[in-house]
């Protein structure tokens, strides 16, 4: 959902500039996050409309036949078990020695059943080796299997000028070497490569202070802290910020990394799902009217962890409701931003930048720099006192090696270039060109047919395929033509919900997003993908802030949004 022209959101709610008279609109007036105004009307500021992200469904005959293969699929797959239990075929997969067979199993069979006989047979269409830039375009080396996909080998043969429609390059930033990225150069000839020390010994170099500067004055907060690896940043310091006593409301749908972070911390966990603020709000009551399990206590804080962009749906979180929900219920509130930082809002910085909302209404801004700013790494960002903390307590901090001084001055050209104070390279430009870029490709899927998910800014497209042949068919007949995509199925996604996944990029011309789709459009034909006409998913609706102003009942909320 886009701001309406010539106004922003604070707090949840729509402003006009003209009513503001200091840098942040005043909370006075506000309960639960909405303006007293916009209670006593009725009608809040925030939108007459609600957010909602339809998720199609398919024809019931494509989830019996998804099923069914599932279905054949593992009964062939325990016969061929059977038949490598008795040496009638020869075993690829890891087995126990038989002197360990009184240890605790190192491989659980069940475990491994779906890899050994369902994922093996379509391997094929992962772990590509890329041998060039990953631009528009990227070179591939071929590779076949003598196997049945147990193991591969390269042909020696190169595949040249694959349209990529898998990187995350969304600014198209990932380039060749070029003069803008002469402080590159020179900080490797200056620094070297390697830190060889941790932030709290000898890891902490003036790159890693000027970055830390200049991220925090892009996301408009007090302080930054970076670190030498996303994944890290929310497995390691998630922890930190939550402990026993604390409970963690996250989305069902969250990263790996986040659910890992989680359950290190030792907090009680409860999933919401997904971008569903009605499910989220019955969580938080229930949980402040219940306290903790078993003594009753008020809990120490509650943390609710969402994302900004979800990589496998594509889908915007609804920021300003969920806001609201957390300044009504005293929560705190911790995003990922991996997806969005950069990609989203009319200056890149986000979802918060997407939706107008002010820097203090997130608690903990996380992000990595291993997508639009086409290097690695991530960051916490807020309040000066929070990022103090994390730099004495964080364990990548401790243990971890610093971040590369080059991977540091790579990151600051990409912000430089953002921001606009690189003009020559357009970073303005690129962001337009990105949404311009989704709009186009998202409706132009849609009028072919094909059911595919998420929000209309969400530089991820995600295409449902549903059977998992067909999910390993179309990334092969791509790649026969030159188009680069990656696929997805189980145990990444739901088990009947397989799916081709584009990303889109400022660097994709028209030209190749319409190579793409004048090919994709044949392929939908040939395997039979274009599920339209479809009815409306069963997925919970999505609700306004306008709820949130009293308290209402869970029924009275669960009224499905007109279209």
């Amino acid at each position: 959902m886009a701001n309406p022209r010539g106004t922003t959101v604070i707090n949840g709610t729509f402003h006009s500039p003209k009513t503001q008279h200091s840098k942040w609109q005043s909370t006075d007036g506000v309960k639960n996050g909405i303006p007293k105004e916009a209670q006593q009307n009725r009608k809040p500021r925030f939108s007459d409309k609600p957010i909602f992200e339809s998720y199609p469904e398919p024809p019931l005959y494509v989830l019996v036949l998804t099923y069914m293969g599932y279905g054949i699929g593992t009964l062939f797959g325990y016969l061929r078990d059977f038949m490598r239990s008795w040496g009638i075929e020869k075993c690829n997969a890891a087995v126990e020695r038989e002197e360990q067979k009184d240890f605790v199993p190192l491989y659980q069979d069940f475990e491994n059943f779906y890899k050994r006989n369902l994922y093996m047979r379509i391997r094929d269409s992962w772990n590509q080796t890329v041998c060039s830039v990953p631009g528009p375009h990227i070179d591939i080396m071929e590779k076949v299997s003598d196997d049945y996909n147990w193991t591969f080998r390269h042909t020696g043969k190169v595949i040249k000028d694959v349209i990529n429609m898998g990187s995350y390059n969304y600014l198209g930033l990932a380039v060749k070497y070029d003069e803008s990225m002469k402080t590159v150069k020179d900080t490797l000839e200056k620094y070297g490569v390697g830190v060889a020390s941790t932030r709290h010994e000898m890891g902490t170099l003036d790159k890693h202070k000027e970055l830390e500067e200049l991220m925090a004055k892009f996301l408009n907060v007090e302080a930054v802290m970076t670190f030498g690896m996303g994944f890290a940043t929310n497995a390691m310091n998630i922890p930190i910020l939550v402990g026993k006593g604390c409970l963690i409301l996250s989305d069902e749908l969250n990263h790996t990394s986040i659910i890992l972070g989680a359950r290190l911390s030792g907090a009680t966990i409860r999933p919401f799902k997904h971008n569903n603020v009605q499910s989220l709000e019955k969580l938080l009551r229930e949980s402040i009217i219940n306290g903790q399990p078993r003594t009753g206590r008020a809990w120490k804080k509650i943390l609710i962890l969402v994302e900004g962009i979800y990589s496998m749906e594509g889908s915007i979180v609804n920021l300003p409701q969920i806001v609201a929900l957390k300044k009504k219920y005293k929560a705190y509130l911790y995003i990922d931003e991996a997806h969005s930082i950069g990609a989203t809002g009319p200056n890149g910085q986000g979802v918060r930048d997407f939706f107008g909302l002010a820097p203090e209404d997130v608690d903990v801004y996380m992000g990595t720099f291993t997508k639009s700013f086409a290097a690695s790494g991530g960051y916490i960002a807020g309040k000066k006192e929070l990022v103090d903390y994390v730099r004495v307590h964080s364990h990548s901090a401790t243990y971890a090696t610093s971040m590369s001084p080059v991977i540091a001055e790579q990151i600051i050209r990409s912000l430089k270039i953002i921001m606009g104070e690189d003009e020559k390279h357009g970073g303005l430009q690129r962001i337009q060109q990105l949404t311009r870029n989704i709009k186009y490709f998202r409706q132009r899927l849609i009028e072919m047919g094909f059911i595919i998910y998420g929000n209309d800014h969400s530089p991820i497209i995600p295409v449902l395929l549903y059977m998992p042949a067909k999910v390993s068919a179309f990334g092969r007949h791509l790649l026969k033509k030159k188009i680069g995509v990656v696929v997805v199925g189980f145990p990444a996604t739901a088990l009947a919900e397989g799916r081709a996944r584009f990303c889109l990029s400022s660097a994709h011309t028209r030209e190749m997003l319409d190579k793409v789709l004048e090919v994709v459009d044949k392929l939908g034909d040939l395997l039979n993908v274009k599920y339209f006409p479809y009815k409306k998913s069963g997925h919970p609706a999505l609700y306004n802030e306008k709820s949130f102003d009293k308290e209402a009942s869970f029924d009275e909320m669960s009224i499905e949004p007109e279209a």
